[in-house]
């Protein structure tokens, strides 16, 4: 094979890496790129909904926080949606909009740093920070009416939170470092020449990743700090938070405190494909 021919099929290679680069990034800004606030209203206004958004200053950057009712019912316990690494808010906009849940109680759920649409890939050093943000968030908020729904990394979270809220409800939290999978497209966040062009939300997300391995053993001994009977739910098959995740803090917790609900051939996507069932368990736990 001649010099010229593999010129030309390393040109060939080059220029289909840099296509499914480019495709990459637009459907990453197309679908994870945090939203104005005027299209998510826009949203809500075609379910019927007339949320009201906020923003809540944290060490100089801005937390965008969506409340469902313009102003909080304090007989009615509150639920508050933590999203995971990347995502949204928006990632909960049908439970954000369901009408038996917004009629049973205060809804309330804000971009996590990093995701929002003020600080992109500015993403916090560690859990305490993502914890003091969480309390900033519920300052106002009767903690003991407060069920925290937290997913992937926010329930990683909820999970780290020592505060007694009424409930804690952890969708496919991580909790061990060890388990963390490492996927190789994560070099891509690593490269000099590729960095620049991963989308912003992805740097944060793969800098919270990393971050996992060393500073989730720091919380061996912390999960089960608070009082807050926890109810976790996590897909058998998920292979972006593994299913052992759930099984270690069955193992950890009181079994009157903790009720974990396997989902048979599950993945990461609970949230979506599993809504009917994420729904009544949060409805069961308003009961509670």
């Amino acid at each position: 094979m001649t010099g010229k021919i593999i010129k030309r099929i390393l040109k060939i290679l080059g220029g289909i890496f840099a296509i499914l680069l480019i495709t990459f990034y637009l459907l990453v800004h197309s679908f994870i790129n945090p939203k104005s606030d005027e299209k998510i209203l826009a949203k809500f206004e075609e379910l019927d909904r007339f949320p009201e958004l906020s923003y809540i200053d944290f060490n100089g950057e801005k937390v965008r926080r969506i409340q469902m009712k313009p102003i909080l019912d304090t007989l009615l316990p509150t639920l508050v949606f933590v999203h995971g690494s990347p995502g949204s808010f928006m990632d909960f906009k049908r439970y954000l909009a369901d009408s038996t849940l917004n009629n049973h109680a205060n809804i309330i759920a804000y971009d996590r740093i990093g995701y929002g649409v003020n600080n992109k890939g500015k993403v916090l050093n560690s859990l305490e920070e993502e914890k003091a943000v969480l309390d900033k968030v519920l300052e106002d908020v009767k903690l003991s009416k407060v069920i925290l729904i937290g997913y992937s990394y926010g329930g990683t979270l909820i999970m780290a939170s020592d505060k007694n809220y009424k409930r804690k409800v952890a969708l496919a939290p991580s909790v061990r470092g060890d388990l963390e999978p490492m996927f190789w497209l994560m070099n891509l966040t690593l490269w000099k020449l590729s960095r620049p062009f991963v989308p912003k939300v992805l740097l944060a997300a793969s800098s919270e990743k990393f971050r996992h391995v060393d500073e989730l053993p720091d919380f061996e001994d912390r999960w089960n700090k608070s009082g807050s009977r926890v109810l976790a739910i996590h897909g058998e098959k998920d292979k972006i938070v593994p299913f052992e995740n759930s099984v270690y803090l069955k193992n950890i917790f009181e079994r009157e405190k903790f009720v974990l609900i396997p989902i048979k051939r599950g993945n990461h996507s609970l949230i979506w494909t599993n809504f009917d069932l994420i729904k009544d368990e949060i409805i069961k736990s308003l009961e509670d």
